[in-house]
């Protein structure tokens, strides 16, 4: 299968977008006080709420900078909104970048190093930060990307959905040793029979977004592709039996909402979801009882799978120097301790259940201490690759066969390493 003219847009777009933003640096002699605009992928009013109050106490006391705008674009075509916002010469002074596309963007040249601004900051604690955090943002021994939030994914669960379908929450199967796929899909299954409302949803996913999948192929000791990124892994014997466990969850037990439906666990219609925790912030107060647990064990045992979000500084931000500076002061341990509720950091010193639950009250100290901390400590970045525009395309474009009930899943997952592997050793 060759790759269409609209997904191979995407790629050359991408490319294209960084290599011109890579051509010039910011121009910091701008006359009048900076103006500074960030995209985020969040439009939560929390969240902005929360980064909205860190800039004004940055403006007040720093007059060479009139404003700070945070710019939330929809998550689902973050990467494209932004990268087309460059090529057409309205890039922001700093973005936000996931981690799927954090290889482009730190080896591209588009984004300046942070190392000198970050460690000469007065009281900013750069060897603070976890050196295992740092590695998918570095390039040739720089940091071009802050590693704002490294989030573990976990499962949130309805604790009333189950209990009306009667079946073990998922903290009485943790007691009993026994909170594994099997008996999550198991009770994901059973909820839906009983109950008519969704079993179990992986969050973003929605048979688009693929790397979501890594929350729970992990759990076989599948990977996407080797360590060193150029053989591909979704024809090995670990993923293969994965995604069959998948495919018959979905249209044998339908314990996971089939294509073309939806269902959303913070609105009551699911039992579970596979999320990360700045998720929380979409529970209500008057809503649901519900619970937050690691991800189930798997045939491979117990693991954790994070997503990272790093920030960065636009080379060609016409106030670049700004820019980093207001990086610094929002990634500060203050802002950092306060950014916590929502964006688990990478600061060692507040990676504990008691400082953190003092900016979570809504998640227990075990909750924190099994979910995040253990999760970051001890987790798996999801997949990421240099090229991954038009590798993700591949991707997405070689499993959409796999979603149906008749699938060969072998099949599909050899055809799949078959287009993508000439991509992987460009």
């Amino acid at each position: 299968m060759t790759i269409g003219k609209g997904l191979r847009g995407v790629a050359v777009a991408l490319t294209g977008a960084l290599a011109l933003t890579a051509c010039g640096g910011g121009d910091d002699a701008a006359s009048g006080p900076a103006t500074l605009r960030m995209t985020i992928w969040s439009a939560n009013e929390a969240h902005l709420k929360l980064f909205t109050e860190i800039a004004d106490e940055y403006t007040r006391n720093n007059p060479d900078v009139a404003s700070i705008t945070f710019d939330p674009l929809p998550f689902e075509n973050y990467t494209t909104t932004l990268t087309t916002q460059i090529a057409g010469g309205n890039a922001p002074d700093l973005a936000w970048v996931f981690e799927n596309s954090a290889p482009d963007f730190v080896s591209s040249g588009a984004l300046l190093p942070l190392d000198d601004a970050l460690r000469t900051t007065e009281g900013y604690g750069y060897d603070d930060l976890s050196p295992a955090t740092l590695r998918l943002w570095q390039h040739d021994g720089k940091l071009y990307g802050y590693p704002f939030s490294t989030s573990p994914f976990g499962v949130f669960v309805n604790t009333d959905l189950l209990t009306q379908a009667k079946q073990q929450t998922p903290a009485e199967l943790i007691a009993a040793g026994r909170w594994t796929w099997e008996n999550a899909l198991a009770a994901a299954g059973a909820t839906k029979q009983a109950t008519g409302k969704a079993g179990l949803v992986i969050r973003d996913f929605d048979y688009k977004g693929w790397d979501n999948l890594s929350t729970f192929w992990t759990g076989w000791g599948a990977r996407a592709w080797s360590e060193d990124g150029r053989t591909c892994g979704f024809a090995a014997p670990e993923m293969v039996d994965a995604m069959s466990t998948l495919h018959r969850a979905i249209f044998t037990q339908q314990a996971l909402p089939g294509p073309g439906t939806t269902a959303d666990f913070f609105a009551g219609d699911a039992a579970m979801t596979v999320t990360q925790i700045s998720r929380a912030s979409l529970l209500k107060e008057d809503g649901f009882e519900w619970d937050l647990v690691p991800l189930p064990a798997g045939p491979k045992g117990t693991y954790s799978v994070i997503g990272q979000g790093g920030i960065g500084v636009l080379k060609r931000s016409p106030h670049a120097e700004a820019a980093t500076d207001f990086l610094a002061f929002l990634t500060n341990p203050t802002n950092s301790a306060k950014l916590a509720q929502f964006f688990p950091p990478p600061r060692q010193s507040l990676l504990t259940a008691e400082t953190l639950a003092a900016t979570n009250p809504q998640l227990t100290p075990e909750q924190l201490q099994t979910v995040v901390i253990d999760g970051i400590t001890n987790g798996v970045v999801k997949p990421s690759h240099t090229g991954q525009a038009e590798l993700s395309q591949q991707v997405r474009a070689g499993l959409d066969p796999l979603w149906r009930p008749e699938a060969d899943v072998p099949g599909v997952l050899g055809q799949l390493c078959a287009t993508i592997q000439p991509l992987l050793t460009k």
